[in-house]
C-alpha cells in the first residue's frame, strides 16, 4: 500500500476510472452482440436498428477515451460489413 497521500488518491481514482471504463466496454460488447444476433437471425431491419444503437455507443466510448478513435472506427466498419452481407 502506498504511503504518500497523492499515491493513495491515485489508487482510488484509477480504480474508479477502471470501473467506469469496464462498464462502458461491457455496454459496447452488448451492443455488438445484439447486432450479430440480428444478423444471424437474418432480420435486416432489426440488425440496422441495432447497428445504429451500437454505432452511437461505440462513438460515445471513443469520445470518452475508452477506445482509440481508430479502434472505434474499425469496430463500426466491421459491423457495417456484417450487415451489408445479409
Amino acid at each position: 500500500m502506498a504511503n504518500i497521500k497523492s499515491a493513495k488518491k491515485r489508487i482510488l481514482t484509477s480504480a474508479k476510472r477502471a470501473a467506469a471504463n469496464k462498464a462502458v466496454k461491457s455496454s459496447v460488447k452488448t451492443a455488438i452482440k445484439k447486432v450479430h444476433k440480428a444478423v444471424e437471425a437474418g432480420d435486416k431491419e432489426a440488425a440496422a436498428a441495432a447497428f445504429i444503437a451500437a454505432e452511437a455507443t461505440i462513438d460515445k466510448a471513443a469520445s470518452k477515451g475508452v477506445f482509440h478513435k481508430n479502434n472505434a472506427s474499425r469496430k463500426v466498419a466491421r459491423l457495417a460489413n456484417t450487415i451489408n452481407k445479409i
